[in-house]
């Protein structure tokens, strides 16, 4: 069983910054991609940002220049520095990561989400 656990959202003035981590334990053989999503109230879960194992990266276009995703691949952990900030990007933010766990089973797993809130 993997377990993902997600820290750093809060509340930020517009403009302002925040990064966000999502550190994956348990049985773990292996990680492929890693993601960060997003949901505001009413609103679908969209795609923020992804990184392959490899270090490609890509970004919605909403978030393009502002936001960084990044990898740790030591740690098991996904990062995801936001600069600038806007009230637009307030939402719960969840990571995903797609693993070969111990028993060489591949699956997704998603973190519990935490909350961003960018208001002044």
């Amino acid at each position: 069983q993997v377990q993902l656990v997600e820290s750093g959202g809060g509340l930020v003035q517009p403009g302002g910054s925040l990064r966000l981590s999502c550190a994956a334990s348990g049985s773990i053989f292996r990680l492929y991609g890693m993601s960060w999503y997003r949901q505001a109230p009413g609103q679908q879960r969209e795609l923020v940002a992804d990184i392959t194992s490899g270090g490609s990266t890509n970004y919605a276009n909403s978030v393009k220049d502002r936001f960084t995703i990044s990898r740790d691949n030591a740690k098991h952990t996904v990062y995801l520095q936001m600069n600038s900030l806007k009230p637009e990007d307030t939402s719960v933010y969840y990571c995903k990561v797609d693993v070969v766990s111990g028993s060489h089973r591949r699956n997704d797993y998603w973190g519990q989400g935490t909350q961003v809130t960018v208001s002044s």
